[in-house]
C-alpha cells in the first residue's frame, strides 16, 4: 500500500514554521508497511488543495492531510473538501461533544467560529480528537482513502497512532517494510562508499542502500519492502559483513542519534558525565538532556566561553592560557579533568575551538577545535580541522565530541 502526505499553510511555504508532520508521519507509516512515495505542502488555496488531492490520489491508496482544520476564515480544507466530494456541511454530535468538554475545561464559552469546528463534510466518517477541538475525518474515493486532521503536532500524533492507522491495519492488509540503520564514523562519505563497494555491490536487488550523511558521521539505511523471512536473514547476514569490513567505522546498527547512544552506553555501564564547553556553548549538554532519563548519567556542565571563566571557574592554569592559547590540547585537557572532579563523575567531556567566522589565525584557522576527554584512568585530546561556517562548526564539535566518548566507552 501507498500514501501520499499534503501539509497545508502559508505559514510553512513562507518559512515561518518547519513542516515536523510529515518526517513523523512517514516514519509511522513506513513501520505499519505503508510507502510514502511522495510529500507535498501547498498554501491555504482552493485550487492547490484540489490539484495535490487529484494528483496523489492517482498513485497512492491513502492520502494524509494536515491543516487548515481551524476555527479562521483561512481554514478552507473542509469547505474544499466537500466541492471534491460533492457533499455539505453537518454537524456532527460527537465532535461537538468533545469540543464542548475541551473548551468547558478551559472556562471557554463557544462561539460561533468555535461551533464550526462541529461541522463535518456530510459523506466523511468522523474520528474524535480527545487532544483538540478539530475532529480527524475520512473520506472515501472508490478503495482509496482521504485522512484529513489539524496541523498541530501532538494531535496529528494522536489521531494517526490511536484512530487512523488503528482502522487501516483493521482493513488493509498491509506489507512489511524492513529498515536497518547503521552508524558509521571516521570516514567520509566518498571515502566509505569506495570502501565497502565490493560488499554494496554483492547486495541483491531487493536491499537497496542510502547514504545519509551528517556533519560528523554518515549513516547507512538497508531498506527491504515486501520482506520475507528469507531476505530479512540475508539482510542480517550482511550486516554482519559490513561491520568486519569497517569494524572502527561502525558505530551502532540501531537508527539512534549520537545523545541517545552516549545515554544508552552509560545507562549500560552505570556511568556518569560531564562536560565543559566554550565553542559549542551548551550545545552538547543540550542534546543529552533532550533525551529522557538523562538525570541518571549526566551531572552538568560549565560553560567557559571566554578567558576568565576557563580561569576563574575551571582552573585552568593562566600561564598554560598564555603560552598555547585557549584552543589548545593542554586547555581542552584541563578543562575536562577540572570539570570531571567538580561534578564527581566518571568521564568528561571538552571543548574549546574557533568556531567562526572570526578568530582565526594562520596557526589556528576557523573551524580549528581540540576536543578533551577525562576518564578514571587517563585524560586525552584530539585536534580537528572543519573549516565550515559557525553552526556547522558547533554542530560537528558537538558530534565528535559524542562519538569520541563513544569510541572510549566501547573501547575502541
Amino acid at each position: 500500500m501507498q500514501a501520499s502526505i499534503i501539509t497545508i499553510g502559508d505559514e510553512i511555504l513562507i518559512g515561518q514554521i518547519v513542516d515536523t508532520n510529515s518526517v513523523w508521519l512517514s516514519k509511522e507509516l513506513n513501520k505499519a508497511g505503508i510507502i510514502v512515495n511522495e510529500i507535498r505542502s501547498i498554501g491555504d488555496d482552493k485550487e492547490q488543495i484540489i490539484s495535490a488531492i487529484n494528483d496523489l490520489f492517482e498513485i497512492s491508496d491513502f492520502i494524509f492531510i494536515t491543516g487548515g482544520l481551524g476555527p479562521t476564515k483561512d481554514d478552507i480544507t473542509k469547505n474544499v473538501l466537500c466541492e471534491l466530494f460533492d457533499c455539505g456541511l453537518v454537524l456532527n454530535d460527537d465532535a461537538l461533544q468533545n469540543l464542548k468538554r475541551l473548551l468547558g475545561v478551559r472556562g471557554i464559552e463557544i462561539n460561533e467560529q468555535n461551533y464550526s469546528q462541529a461541522l463535518v463534510p456530510e459523506k466523511s466518517q468522523v474520528f474524535v480528537n480527545k487532544v483538540g477541538t478539530a475532529c480527524g475525518m475520512m473520506l472515501k474515493r472508490g478503495e482509496k482513502l482521504l485522512f484529513s486532521m489539524p496541523g498541530v503536532p501532538f494531535e496529528v500524533k494522536y489521531l494517526t497512532e490511536f484512530q487512523f492507522l488503528p482502522y487501516i491495519k483493521q482493513t488493509y492488509k498491509l506489507g512489511n517494510i524492513f529498515h536497518k540503520t547503521i552508524l558509521t564514523s571516521g570516514l567520509p562519505e566518498a571515502v566509505l562508499a569506495e570502501k565497502i563497494a565490493d560488499w554494496e555491490n554483492s547486495l541483491p536487488k531487493e536491499i537497496k542502500l542510502a547514504f545519509l550523511p551528517t556533519p560528523g558521521y554518515v549513516r547507512l539505511r538497508m531498506s527491504i519492502y515486501n520482506a520475507n523471512d528469507d531476505l530479512l536473514a540475508l539482510a542480517d547476514k550482511k550486516l554482519k559483513e559490513l561491520k568486519n569490513i569497517i569494524p572502527k567505522c561502525f558505530k551502532s546498527s540501531e537508527d539512534l542519534d549520537l545523545a541517545v547512544l552516549v545515554g544508552t552506553l552509560l545507562t549500560k555501564y552505570g556511568k556518569t558525565i560531564s562536560t565543559a564547553e566554550s565553542c559549542t556553548g551548551g550545545k552538547i549538554a543540550s542534546m543529552i538532556v533532550e533525551n529522557a532519563g538523562s538525570s541518571a548519567y549526566y551531572k552538568g556542565s560549565v560553560v567557559a566561553y571566554d578567558y576568565e571563566a576557563k580561569v576563574n571557574v575551571l582552573n585552568v592554569d593562566k600561564h598554560i592560557m598564555e603560552e598555547f592559547g585557549a584552543v589548545s590540547s593542554q586547555v581542552v585537557e584541563q578543562m575536562a579533568q577540572a570539570v570531571r572532579k567538580l561534578l564527581n563523575t566518571d568521564y568528561a567531556i571538552s571543548v574549546s575551538g574557533i568556531a567562526g567566522p572570526d578568530g582565526g589565525t594562520p596557526d589556528k584557522p576557523v573551524g580549528t577545535v581540540w576536543i578533551g576527554l577525562a576518564t578514571p584512568e587517563k585524560t586525552l585530546s584530539e585536534k580537528f580541522l572543519f573549516f565550515y561556517d559557525r553552526k556547522i562548526n558547533i554542530l560537528r564539535t558537538t558530534n565528535t565530541a559524542l562519538l569520541m566518548l563513544i569510541d572510549e566507552l566501547e573501547g575502541n
